[in-house]
């Protein structure tokens, strides 16, 4: 798994190099109702936020957890994949439940790719033209990292239309091995075991967890 998320890493890091320039981007600048587009353009805005506050994640590497806050998770939609995760177990939870795991789950998802964010290895990538979305509910985003003497590493992120036409991302797709179906294996398996009040915990210890440098992600236990 972080191995995975050295690559998501990378993605990130690549596509926020574009000829516009990463520091014009304002949130108005973000294209919603563009999948393509807002990949690219959410990227591009929160590398220049960590250029923009370098000194204060020099001083504490907790701090990247209020950039991924603020400028990723508006675009992830980590309600989706928290019911996603929590799969059969769906059902069996009350409204209060839901919420609280939906919670904790957004927090979760801030502490992994903070601690992401620690790792980086200079790669290229392809970012694929647009496709023709306009009737389709959920699309695929495809890029390549391309790295000298290898062969190129086929990534995907997934994007799902909402109610107002917009979009936001849910998953990252690396090599045909998904994020979200690796969490919802080990999530769901602990809920079964330990139950979901349990596991709602477990995710709050990870999220308060500090960022460090060459720390393994390790389980959501």
């Amino acid at each position: 798994m972080k191995q995975f998320i050295r690559v998501m890493l990378s993605v990130f890091l690549w596509l926020s190099i574009s000829p516009l320039g990463a520091a014009e981007l304002t949130t108005d600048d973000i294209d919603t109702h563009d999948p393509f587009k807002l990949v690219q353009q959410v990227s591009e805005k929160t590398f220049a936020r960590f250029d923009k506050d370098k000194a204060l994640i020099d001083n504490d590497l907790s701090y990247l957890k209020v950039i991924v806050r603020e400028e990723l998770m508006p675009y992830v939609d980590y309600k989706y994949a928290a019911y996603k995760v929590m799969g059969q177990y769906l059902g069996d939870t009350t409204p209060e439940q839901r919420q609280r795991f939906v919670d904790a789950f957004e927090g979760y998802l801030v502490a992994t790719y903070a601690q992401a964010f620690t790792e980086y290895t200079g790669q290229q990538v392809q970012f694929f033209p647009a496709a023709n979305f306009s009737n389709e509910k959920m699309i695929d985003v495809r890029v390549e990292i391309i790295e000298d003497g290898r062969p190129p590493i086929k990534v995907v992120f997934k994007a799902r239309r909402l109610k107002d036409d917009s979009w936001k991302a849910f998953d990252l797709v690396a090599e045909g091995v998904s994020l979200l179906a690796s969490k919802q294996s080990e999530i769901s398996n602990l809920i079964r075991q330990k139950g979901v009040d349990k596991v709602i915990d477990m995710l709050y210890e990870r999220t308060n967890q500090d960022i460090r440098l060459d720390q393994d992600e390790g389980n959501a236990a």
